[in-house]
């Protein structure tokens, strides 16, 4: 192919952008589709999320915010207490050593197994993942000879997972957080932060 034909077939194809992107500007501005895009599949939440009342949408809004702080808590905490678990004892098996209290394992296992029967797929293979807040609480609490040296109190860690045990109910059950307590899990979360400093 010869240098002038390929320098048509550029003309061509560029011409065609600029007339495509013009068409778009104008189908924009008069809220006209004109047909020449393609049209974008619709969303199964696009079909059934506008059914639900505005104002409980609004309240999700509102709440994700609060859900996405506790959750990026949560999980650090729990990588925290993993980390640190396996770095004192030197082996990632520590699950079913004694730094885990009995009743925990016990209940932890049940609670793997009530989701093995349900049939639905396991939300993770890290025993860890299975302990509710409370049960990290006491995990961290039983091993304060490792983690005394992260924290500058054991009680105050002990009441702050409390206090973000007790923040935490409201956000994980879809209930809205009062105005109130929204100040306190900013300043729980803090709290949390000054205790390693």
């Amino acid at each position: 192919m010869n240098k002038s034909v390929l320098k048509q077939i550029k003309a061509f194809g560029m011409t065609n952008q600029i007339v495509a992107e013009e068409l778009s500007r104008i189908a924009r501005i008069h809220g006209v589709d004109l047909g020449h895009l393609p049209t974008p599949t619709q969303n199964v939440d696009d079909v059934y999320y506008p059914q639900f009342d505005a104002a409980v949408r609004a309240e999700a809004a509102q709440m994700a915010r609060h859900y996405e702080i506790f959750y990026s808590l949560e999980k650090s905490i729990r990588a925290l207490v993993s980390e640190t678990i396996e770095a004192a004892d030197r082996t990632p098996d520590w699950w079913t050593s004694p730094r885990v209290p009995p009743n925990i394992q016990s209940e932890v296992s049940s609670r793997i197994q009530k989701e093995l029967d349900a049939g639905i797929t396991r939300r993770s293979l890290d025993e860890l993942d299975y302990t509710t807040f409370g049960e990290l609480s006491v995990i961290i609490s039983t091993n304060w000879d490792i983690f005394g040296a992260l924290f500058n109190s054991k009680k105050a860690v002990e009441r702050v997972m409390a206090s973000l045990n007790a923040l935490r109910n409201p956000i994980a059950h879809c209930s809205p957080l009062a105005e109130d307590e929204q100040l306190r899990l900013q300043l729980t979360v803090r709290d949390w932060f000054r205790l390693m400093e």
